[in-house]
Formats: C-alpha cells, sequence, structure tokens
C-alpha cells in the first residue's frame, strides 16, 4: 500500500514541520549511507533520514538502486503526494540522480553540493540548474 494513513492524502510539509537539526545538515557526499546524519551527508542519506522522521521506512538505497528498487518503493505515476522522493539529473538516467523530497505545494526539500545545506526550491527550479534539469520520476515508500 502507499505510504500514508489510508484516511486520506498525507498533508503538505512546512518548514516549521522539519526539525532545526535538519536545516544544519552539511553538504558530504561521502556520506551517502549515513544513518546519523549530524555529521553531515550526502542527497540521498538526507533525504532518507528526513522520510524516516516523519515515519517512513527505507534503505540506504543509491539513487539507480533506487529507482529500480520495487521491495520499499513503487513509480509515482499520478499526483505527487508529500514525502515523495524525486529524482533529478542531466538525463534520464536514474546512476548518480539527485535525490530530493517532495513537501507538497510545489516545493522540494534538498541538500545540494552547491549549496552546502538543506534547501527548499519551488520543483519549476530544477529544470534550470544545470545537473538537475530532467526530472526522472518519483518514489513513493511503502509501508
Amino acid at each position: 500500500m502507499p505510504a500514508g494513513d489510508g484516511i486520506g492524502p498525507t498533508p503538505p510539509i512546512h518548514d516549521h514541520d522539519i526539525p532545526a537539526h535538519f536545516w544544519s545538515v552539511p553538504y558530504v557526499g561521502a556520506l551517502h549511507a549515513a544513518r546519523d546524519i549530524s555529521q553531515g551527508a550526502n542527497c540521498q542519506a538526507f533525504a532518507y533520514a528526513l522520510l524516516r522522521h516523519f515515519g517512513r521506512t527505507i534503505s540506504n538505497f543509491r539513487s539507480s538502486n533506487l529507482w529500480d528498487d520495487t521491495q520499499e518503493t513503487v513509480r509515482v505515476t499520478g499526483p505527487l503526494e508529500p514525502l515523495d522522493l524525486l529524482l533529478f539529473g542531466p538525463t534520464q538516467d536514474a546512476y548518480g540522480a539527485h535525490v530530493g523530497v517532495w513537501l507538497g505545494e510545489g516545493r522540494v526539500i534538498h541538500l545540494a553540493k552547491r549549496v552546502g545545506s538543506p534547501v527548499v526550491w519551488p520543483l519549476e527550479r530544477f529544470a534550470i540548474e544545470r545537473g538537475y534539469e530532467i526530472l526522472i520520476g518519483a518514489k513513493r515508500t511503502l509501508r
């Protein structure tokens, strides 16, 4: 069953819903499998930690493994829901893709090397950012 409580859609997540310690996580590319992100993380580890904070279950997938996974996630073919994972890249290839988390209301939180810390961007901004211009797709966790 797709994530959610079965009662209705997941409500949007606002900046104030995200604990303060998430906002100070530094980008550290080598920490792709970190469960404790206090010392840093890459985009994937950050996204997975955020999902876990909100009660979702997900392994520490590399982006291409996340895209191929069918045991813990499903590809989203309909409207996005808050806490869906979005994969971005310069091409449709999921290998090395950047991972962000859909918050709802057109917003994506992500930890990007070029920014150095977590940031919320409107979805449209990714299309004009080099390396993120292609939305490869979205994945939703299963319970």
